[in-house]
């Protein structure tokens, strides 16, 4: 038996332990790639900007292979868009700028000085994907989970669409 004081050699008590280890401290997706094209930049468009529409949101702006073209949210306006990615209560702050631009009947939310244009369309087959350069749909709405509903984004211009919730039939 070792006496209760007994520690070993090189472990910190838990206190002044790094509550993460040091692998995850910076995401590999924030790092600097400089051998990009514009030809292998992804542009996406995110549908919902909910919860998990700001998550993704947060991880495509780390990600400099993906750059983040337009949001449609139907029911949340420019200036609760803003409030909501920079004051997220589970994320926390958003690091970087945010700020709103409207450009007469065109809203546009400013992040890290990029301009993201923002549509409040019910109907996903009217949201004009193609002409903000969106190619990719993350569907993060939670209501258009099957085949039918999901397609109607690319009827708008979309050319892939991904679920961010199980899909209720075979997709």
């Amino acid at each position: 038996l070792k006496p209760f004081w007994f520690k070993p050699v090189g472990v910190k008590p838990f206190w002044r332990r790094r509550p993460w280890p040091e692998q995850f401290e910076e995401p590999s997706c924030a790092r600097q790639v400089d051998h990009l094209a514009m030809a292998d930049i992804a542009g996406l468009g995110i549908n919902g900007f909910g919860r998990i529409g700001r998550l993704v949101f947060r991880a495509a702006m780390g990600n400099p292979s993906v750059k983040v073209q337009a949001v449609n949210d139907p029911f949340m306006d420019l200036t609760y868009m803003a409030y909501q990615l920079k004051y997220d209560s589970v994320h926390m702050r958003y690091k970087g700028t945010v700020a709103t631009k409207v450009d007469g009947d065109k809203e546009y939310l400013v992040v890290d000085g990029k301009e993201i244009r923002i549509f409040h369309e019910k109907d996903p087959a009217s949201i004009p994907w193609a002409g903000s350069g969106a190619e990719y749909i993350c569907e993060s709405t939670g209501v258009f989970t099957e085949k039918q509903k999901a397609e109607l984004h690319i009827k708008g211009g979309a050319k892939k669409v991904v679920l961010s919730a199980p899909p209720k039939d075979s997709v």
